[in-house]
């Protein structure tokens, strides 16, 4: 064990595929920064978070600071006013720090992949040092995952102060104004993807009856079916089916339980509930 920290090889191979990657960083980094200037500003101050009236492209346009005094990195607060790194330092609306969002959405998930793309690296074209090290983390080489093995290194902490440094000396000094119009392309692709993937996501499931429900469930099912109410039912027959559920002996508190089985249509379900009181 002692051999892997010596010479710390892993690390230094991440360090060098991060910086292969550096334009996509800032790519996604700009990005990123795509409608920071349509947010509402707001400052804490006397340890209270207020709306300064404006909107932070307002300020950033203008030149005006971003970022408090009771708020912010250390490392961030040497900012020029209006600047991304300005920006990162500034709160959002609930009071969180832009710059702890951007590691969470950014550099956290970039870091991550580019300790994969490494990991990936060293499989191919170091084999015996993969192995060698696989060995000295305890992992089986068999089923050994390269998420796992660079969680037991813990290579992401340092390599994440790494990029982010990279994103500063980029990025840092550049009015965000400019930032954001770099991004904008990138972002409408980011945006794409996001809908495409909303889309193709399963449908939640059906939520499955409550036991006690069971009985109630099909007295229901059967005095929709008898009554004759289109399926779905629509919301101008709720008073119908509220009559037709009670007629059938249902307790008001079984139509709640049962309404999200029965076939309504949008609508219908808060009507019975509105005419259940």
């Amino acid at each position: 064990m002692d051999d892997l920290f010596d010479v710390d090889w892993f690390g230094l191979l991440g360090r060098e595929v991060l910086r292969e990657r550096r334009a996509a960083l800032i790519a996604e980094a700009c990005a990123w920064s795509v409608g920071l200037s349509d947010r509402p500003h707001h400052l804490r101050r006397r340890g209270r978070l207020v709306a300064t009236g404006s909107t932070i492209g307002d300020r950033a346009a203008t030149g005006q600071a971003l970022s408090g005094e009771e708020d912010g990195r250390i490392e961030l607060g040497d900012a020029r006013p209006g600047s991304f790194q300005d920006a990162l330092n500034a709160v959002d609306a609930d009071g969180t720090l832009f710059a702890d969002r951007f590691d969470r959405e950014v550099v956290e998930p970039f870091v991550r992949e580019t300790c994969l793309a490494a990991a990936d690296r060293a499989r191919r074209t170091r084999p015996a040092q993969w192995a060698e090290l696989l060995d000295d983390l305890g992992e089986d080489p068999a089923d050994a995952e390269p998420a796992d093995v660079v969680r037991a290194g813990e290579w992401e902490e340092p390599l994440r102060l790494e990029a982010e440094h990279l994103v500063l000396a980029a990025l840092g000094r550049t009015p965000l104004l400019e930032v954001e119009s770099e991004g904008l392309p990138l972002s409408l692709v980011r945006a794409a993807e996001a809908a495409t993937r909303a889309a193709a996501a399963p449908p939640p499931p059906e939520p499955e009856p409550d036991e006690g429900l069971a009985g109630a469930l099909f007295l229901a099912l059967a005095a929709v079916r008898e009554a004759d109410l289109p399926s779905p039912v629509p919301p101008a027959q709720a008073p119908a089916l509220v009559t037709v559920l009670l007629g059938q002996g249902l307790e008001p508190e079984e139509v709640t339980g049962v309404l999200p089985h029965l076939p309504l249509a949008p609508g219908t379900a808060d009507r019975v509930q509105g005419l259940l009181g």
